[in-house]
């Protein structure tokens, strides 16, 4: 990693997008890279919008604030008007095909997968944001894997653990069914 990678996760409350950004941010430490993270949320919380956002750099990082994210996941519509215009032809841009069905952003590397539809396959629709936390990594391998499963495992309880295992096995079959044509 020569510049920081800076991370934007973007949906509606409730859909655990400021867990994934502090899920990513304590993996990020566990590799020893210098990290910020930083979240917001509309009054409403559940159902409005949320966002979670991460830069992760090999130096001290100067600006805690994404700027032009390099990878965007947007979980829902309004994420993808409100955040899309922020991408640079370079972003990988990231939509749920699941609960995004018409926004599209003007720039970026745009890759339409079904990430709430793989959490509930998994066992619940509440794993969607460990399915895209899976995906951003395996797309842009900002942390190691074994960090980031360290990372979730410490986060959830553990009762819930064996689902957001499945959640990331599940990611990384989105991602390779993806890069080989068959999604």
């Amino acid at each position: 990693m020569s510049a920081p990678i800076q991370i934007r996760l973007a949906g509606a409350g409730g859909q655990g997008l400021i867990t994934a950004g502090v899920i990513l941010a304590e993996a990020a430490v566990l590799d020893g890279k210098y990290v910020v993270q930083t979240q917001s949320y509309g009054p409403e919380a559940r159902l409005g919008n949320s966002k979670a956002e991460v830069i992760i750099s090999d130096e001290p990082i100067a600006n805690p604030q994404v700027i032009v994210p390099d990878v965007l996941i947007c979980l829902n519509e309004e994420s993808v008007v409100r955040y899309g215009a922020d991408a640079h032809k370079e972003t990988l841009v990231v939509l749920d095909s699941t609960t995004v069905e018409k926004a599209r952003p003007r720039r970026g590397q745009v890759l339409t997968l079904p990430i709430t539809q793989a959490a509930i396959d998994s066992g619940g629709k509440m794993v969607a944001n460990v399915v895209a936390l899976g995906i951003v990594n395996a797309l842009a391998q900002v942390v190691s894997p074994e960090s980031l499963r360290s990372a979730i495992l410490h986060r959830v309880p553990e009762k819930y653990r064996d689902l957001n295992t499945r959640a990331l096995e599940a990611a990384d079959r989105l991602v390779s069914e993806a890069l080989t044509g068959a999604a």
